[in-house]
């Protein structure tokens, strides 16, 4: 591999912390690099841990100027969150949102109401960094999650066994580590957890008239005399347990650490097979789930804690490029590149509607099971949306983020510069830290350096930025994370 470390020299910390902000984030814009490289590695963990959380732009004015979040298909609602993740300035809390929503996948093709949807996506905000007991027992009472596992037809004289399956199979333990009549006692455990006037609602969303009610949303209601009270055996427990004991037990298994860590290492550190196949595949790195599972219970479940131990770990730190981008992960770090975003537009509708085209609707997911990860976000189809979209946002010189990189490498490179030297300060700018040499040759050829040298402050030289941009943003470097 040609890497940026040969010309420019980059330092181990340098190369560290831009895997950090590409994982724990959406990448780093160069003005946000000269803050971090100024910080040492475990004090960005920190920051990113502990960020405190407010949105760069108030929620009215975001709801202002998307105000048909109410709308049955939510495209305003996607762009509401679009935008929070273009803008945050607590990056891994917008990224763990995103790992919950893949995991507890809902989709507003069943609610007809992406308010409600708004609502779960500011739930995992809040809190998806919290003790995971804490995050299964805001689920079970989230009135998305309810109507779309159908847990309000849940009764104790008929129980629907939806979302007692699915908060085992998908949500926390995983295939193999239960029985069919842990199924059933888990649902009878969650009847009466139901949603207040959830069939008037939905009536409404069907006639296409749900405003204002999508506005007052669905509540949460435990209806006590729908519930079931009897004694139950559950993982071996016995007990008259209702929804916030099974969820207590569910989380002391071995087997739910286990998953989790999985889930934390297919994410932010290696690409797994799909979680399917994991009953029968073993994990890519079993030490370091064994590490993870470890710091699971260690620190009583507390998943910053968990992902602390993972960031800082050797593993994590040498796992660069290990990971495909997903389509919203992709979208939303070309869009911080190139920058603009300080308030709200209505591009953020076509940027939701791109990571879509590349399959990643949000709000969307193909089913309970969420989104296949990894090499499966890669089609024929979705290379040339990817492509198409990354050339169109880069080769905007217009545009303030990619203005300031031409502007730095002016200033970096000058008058008289090796192309190869140019080369690396586009790739360092933009994030990239390794490049293979074919791609290196490409960008070499594209740089059409005549005399041996390029002049960066010339305008002929806008030319030249432009191709190179285009040429980064198709390699296959720039799809890995």
């Amino acid at each position: 591999m040609t890497t940026v470390r040969e010309n420019l020299k980059v330092t181990p910390k340098y190369r560290e912390i831009s895997h950090l902000l590409r994982r724990a984030g959406f990448g780093a814009t160069p003005g946000e690099m000269d803050r971090y490289i100024e910080m040492d590695y475990s004090e960005v963990v920190d920051e990113l841990l502990n960020a405190p959380g407010t949105s760069t732009m108030p929620d009215d004015v975001i709801f202002r100027m998307f105000p048909e979040y109410h709308a049955s298909l939510g495209v305003d609602a996607c762009a509401n969150w679009a935008y929070r993740m273009v803008s945050t300035d607590s990056p891994l809390e917008e990224k763990i949102t995103l790992f919950w929503h893949g995991i507890f996948a809902t989709g507003n093709d069943k609610l007809n109401n992406p308010l409600v949807l708004l609502n779960q996506i500011d739930t995992f905000r809040r809190n998806g960094m919290g003790r995971f007991d804490d995050i299964l027992l805001d689920l079970s009472r989230d009135p998305a999650m309810l109507i779309w596992l159908d847990n309000q037809t849940n009764h104790k004289d008929s129980i629907n066994e939806n979302y007692g399956r699915e908060i085992l199979e998908l949500f926390s333990m995983g295939v193999g580590n239960y029985t069919e009549d842990d199924i059933k006692e888990c649902a009878r455990a969650f009847t009466g957890w139901s949603v207040k006037n959830a069939e008037y609602m939905a009536l409404m969303g069907q006639k296409d008239s749900i405003w204002p009610y999508s506005r007052i949303s669905w509540h949460y209601e435990y209806r006590q005399n729908d519930h079931d009270d009897t004694e139950k055996t559950f993982l071996g427990e016995k007990g008259k347990f209702d929804g916030e004991d099974i969820i207590e037990i569910i989380c002391r298994q071995e087997s739910t650490a286990r998953f989790i860590s999985r889930h934390l290492y297919n994410f932010f550190v290696e690409d797994e097979v799909q979680v399917p196949s994991w009953q029968d595949v073993p994990p890519k790195n079993p030490k370091a789930i064994g590490i993870l599972t470890d710091a699971y219970f260690e620190h009583g479940h507390d998943l910053k804690k968990v992902l602390k131990v993972l960031f800082e770990s050797d593993f994590f730190k040498e796992s660069e490029y290990k990971k495909v981008k997903g389509p919203a992960e992709m979208v939303i770090n070309v869009l911080r590149l190139s920058g603009g975003f300080e308030e709200p537009t209505l591009s953020m509708i076509q940027a939701v509607e791109e990571a879509g085209y590349m399959g990643q609707l949000l709000f969307y997911p193909p089913s309970v099971e969420g989104w296949h990860t990894g090499q499966e976000w890669i089609t024929s189809g979705s290379v040339l949306d990817r492509v198409n979209f990354s050339s169109a946002r880069l080769t905007d010189l217009s545009s303030p983020g990619i203005r300031d990189i031409l502007n730095r490498i002016g200033n970096r490179c000058g008058t008289n510069a090796k192309p190869e030297y140019v080369i690396q300060n586009f790739l360092e700018l933009m994030g990239i830290i390794e490049i293979s040499d074919a791609t290196f040759d490409l960008l070499m050829e594209v740089c059409d350096a005549k005399d041996s040298t390029v002049d960066t402050t010339a305008v002929s030289f806008d030319v030249t930025a432009s191709n190179i941009l285009r040429v980064i943003g198709a390699s296959k470097e720039f799809h890995l994370v």
